[in-house]
Parts: C-alpha cells; structure tokens; sequence
C-alpha cells in the first residue's frame, strides 16, 4: 500500500530524480514508499510545524518560502538545495539574536566556511549563500540589524578582468558544435545578455530597430535594450525561427538551464577546449569590448546591457582587456583632438 504524501516536490536534474518534503523544502531520503522515505518526510514536517521563530532554523524556513527564493532560477534554487540544507544544520539551533553581534559570529562563520578552505571557489558559494539569508533576516524581516557576513573578504581572488572569448575560440567552438549552442554563443557574444535572459528570449522581443528584453537578474524591472546593428541582423537572420523562443535545442524546443549548460560542456570538450579558462558568461566581456571599441559612451553600454550607470565603470573594467580600452581610448582622443600638437 503506497502512502499519498502532500506537497511531495519532484525535481529532475542531470538524469536523476529527486524529492523534496515541499517545493524548497528539505531533500528526502531513500526511494518513494521506503520507510526511510516516509521517516524523512515525516520528520520535515515535525520540523515544519515545531520550528522555533527565535532560532536560526525559522530564518531557513522563512527564506525557503519567500518570494526572494522562488524568484530566483531553476538551476540556482536547485544549487542552493543543498547549501540551504548545511547551513541550517551548522546553525539552526543558534539564537537569531547571535547573529546580531557581528564580532562574536563572524569567527563563527569563517570557522564553518573553513571546512571548504582548500577549494575557495566551494567555501565562497556557501558564504554567499548564508549571506543571502541574513541579508533577508535584515530586510524585510527586521530580525537583525546588520547581515554579519558583510566585511568577509572572500578566497577566490582569480581575476578574469581580461577573460573573454577572441573570435578565433568562438569559431573553434562553433565548429565541433550543433548550430543550436552556436546560435547562442553568438547571440552571447553580440548582445552581452546572461544566459537566463538568452534563453527566455522570445521573437516578439526583436522589434524594427532593437531587441528589448526585460532581464531577470532586475526581476523584470529594468530592460536591455540593444540595437540591431548590422552584424547583430545577421546573426538574428541566420537562427531559425521554429518556436515563440528565439533559441530552441535540437529538437526545436527550449532550451532549459540545465540542459544548455550540459550541451556547451558538451560543446567545450568535443572541441578540445575543456582546460581552457572559459565560461559561457565570458561571452559578456566579448559583447562589452565590441560595444567599448566601437566608442559607444559608457553611459549607453549600461543602458544595453541593463547595467546601473552607477557601477558601469566597475564592471567595464572588469570585463573590458586592457589593452582593448587602452586603444579604444587613444581613438577616442585622436579624433577628439581637432589639430595635432606640434612638438618644439
């Protein structure tokens, strides 16, 4: 006799299957209509129900159902899962009110992000993800006056400001790929919009003279608006047009995160390329030094690639080469400068 349980969440990932007691809830253990299944289902719910809103554990709780969380992609939600899952058994038990005492937790925190020290990229994902609970236990909770995570300088120091794909990579990718991950390398490398915002792009966003996308990094409430310049047409000319979305996977459907993530892995290693330092996010850098080197005002880059203006230079210079603004700079003077300067 099988038990109906409630609310039970199904989430397939890579080819596996697994199960949650709620959409965000705790993963459950041992196989559908095991004893271990239902023992771990049972006890999320005591938890559920029994949780202690002075505790850290009500904070898990509280974020998991939050607008905040659902708001975020499939695939980060997904990667969260487990962290969310660590973080409440470090520090559930804990009162909410340590954390308001930056000085007596934060040696706390640096001793738990510890355990991952020898892979600081690791260590740095689960700060970032305690990080985003305190922050919402500040606002728009009030639980604490200050997220204690501010002020801990994160391991990973690789510094990718010059990291981004030459045409010469892109067309090596392109060669040993389908057309499909091609078309959204390109799209990538001519628009600088993030692989989420790619993926939901739809026709009806390409209108006569620009492409407006309303991104999800802003929930929606700030577009990028980039203009169909010549090359951008061409590569918009040469997608085929077989579904509402303007990317679609082989068999002309679209792409879901996971599954585009898996065929550019795919795509990087089928071209020998796996060693190489590249992410599709590098793809960004590509699309900014176009939009640099073609003298576009820093101004304009923030409104197409729905950047705050406020920050622009910031993440210009992280993605632009250096050499790349050093002559796009040295172009911008010499045609600015209306007779040369003669040397006595």
């Amino acid at each position: 006799m099988r038990v109906q349980l409630k609310g039970v969440h199904k989430v397939k990932s890579k080819g596996n299957i697994y199960y949650y007691a709620w959409r965000g809830g705790p993963r459950l253990a041992g196989n559908p209509g095991s004893q271990e299944f239902l023992k771990s289902y049972n006890n999320a719910i005591s938890d559920l129900r029994s949780v202690d809103n002075k505790r850290f554990h009500f904070l898990i709780v509280e974020y998991k159902g939050s607008d905040d969380f659902k708001k975020l992609s499939e695939s980060t939600r997904r990667n969260w899962g487990p962290w969310l899952d660590r973080i409440r058994q470090e520090f559930g038990d804990l009162r909410i009110a340590q954390f308001d005492r930056p000085e007596k937790i934060k040696p706390v925190i640096r001793r738990w992000r510890g355990q991952w020290s020898n892979t600081a990229r690791t260590a740095d994902y689960g700060l970032q993800v305690l990080s985003r609970v305190l922050s919402y236990a500040v606002d728009p909770l009030g639980a604490i006056s200050v997220n204690p995570c501010e002020g801990i300088k994160y391991l990973y120091t690789n510094n990718r400001a010059e990291t981004i794909w030459t045409d010469e990579q892109i067309a090596r990718i392109k060669a040993t790929t389908s057309k499909e991950v091609g078309w959204a390398v390109d799209l990538a490398a001519f628009t600088g919009l993030r692989r989420g915002d790619l993926l939901s792009l739809t026709w009806e966003s390409v209108g006569e003279n620009s492409i407006e996308h309303r991104t999800s990094k802003s929930n929606g409430r700030r577009p990028a608006i980039i203009p169909l310049y010549d090359d951008l047409r061409q590569i918009l000319a040469s997608i085929e047009n077989r579904s509402p979305f303007v990317l679609t996977n082989t068999q002309g459907k679209p792409w879901s995160d996971s599954g585009f993530g898996s065929s550019f892995d795919s795509a990087k290693n089928a071209a020998k390329m796996k060693d190489i330092d590249l992410h599709f996010h590098d793809l960004r850098g590509t699309a900014a030094t176009k939009f640099y080197n073609a003298r576009i005002p820093i101004r304009v880059i923030a409104e197409i690639m729905a950047w705050d203006e406020g920050t622009v230079e910031k993440i210009i210079r992280r993605y632009v080469g250096r050499d790349a603004a050093t002559k796009a700079l040295i172009a911008q003077i010499n045609l600015h400068t209306e007779s040369p300067v003669k040397l006595l």
